[in-house]
């Protein structure tokens, strides 16, 4: 792995390890009983994510340019290895949910109190605070899992369907440039079709996913679910999409032989 690679590679694994710790939020926003407040540092998140994307995506754009320029014939290694990257981060961000929640919790707090996300993350980064920060580290509780038999409430049917929108997110980009490298005659609207695999994925969490994790969120908060189910129904989703990432290995090639088609044809 040369070092442009594992700088890829990096940004993935900070893409997809914010994207599992974003579910750590909604833990201390039921916690704390601060909804809003804690959706705010999911924002955050997002943003954060969403940048390291934009940076991601020209270097390896480029990459595949030069390969093609140079006529080596495209390889699969490299996204292999950049969504091997994209599974490590999510089961190391399953590790660190409860590290995360208990920190998601605090800041919640000092939110509360500095009315700013500066201002919280300007405390945040008090060296003594940064010393201290060891005291949030936990693991997982075994205690947890014994939910885990109906999925915290989740059904099978609807962590199949997170499984494969998150699959379907992660391969999107992926795939077209895959197969612009495939068809170089028409990278450009193959490039352009990621929106559409990423269109659907969207419609997907957003429509039929989100609305589910946002009114169990609103059931523990009322208590009428427990705290303890709820973190199981995280962990499930977790887990859902631990699986849509290993998915993606295997949906590369058909996606990106299924852009080439409709590039050809549109």
């Amino acid at each position: 792995m040369d070092a442009n690679l594992a700088l890829i590679c990096g940004l993935t694994f900070v893409i997809h390890l914010i994207g599992t710790l974003a579910y750590a939020a909604r833990i201390a926003g039921v916690r704390t009983g601060h909804i809003a407040a804690a959706l705010t540092l999911f924002n955050l998140l997002v943003l954060v994510s969403r940048t390291s994307n934009a940076v991601q995506s020209p270097f390896l754009a480029k990459r595949i340019d030069l390969a093609i320029k140079a006529s080596i014939p495209p390889q699969t290694a490299d996204f292999h290895w950049i969504l091997g990257s994209a599974a490590l981060a999510t089961l190391v961000g399953f590790v660190l949910v409860p590290t995360s929640q208990r920190i998601f919790t605090r800041a919640v707090a000092v939110l509360q109190v500095r009315r700013s996300l500066l201002r919280v993350l300007l405390h945040a980064m008090h060296p003594q605070r940064l010393l201290l920060a060891r005291r949030y580290i936990a693991l997982p509780r075994v205690s947890n899992l014994r939910y885990l038999n109906d999925h915290g409430g989740l059904s099978w049917w609807f962590l199949g369907l997170n499984a494969v929108s998150v699959a379907l997110w992660t391969v999107g980009g992926f795939a077209a440039l895959y197969a612009g490298a495939l068809e170089p005659s028409f990278r450009g609207t193959c490039g352009q079709l990621s929106a559409v695999i990423n269109g659907v994925a969207t419609v997907l969490m957003f429509l039929l996913l989100d609305p589910k994790l946002s009114l169990l969120t609103d059931d523990v908060a009322h208590q009428r679910v427990g705290q303890g189910r709820f973190r199981a129904a995280v962990i499930s989703v977790v887990g859902a999409r631990f699986v849509g990432v290993l998915l993606a290995q295997v949906l590369l090639v058909p996606a990106a032989i299924l852009v080439v088609a409709v590039a050809r044809r549109i």
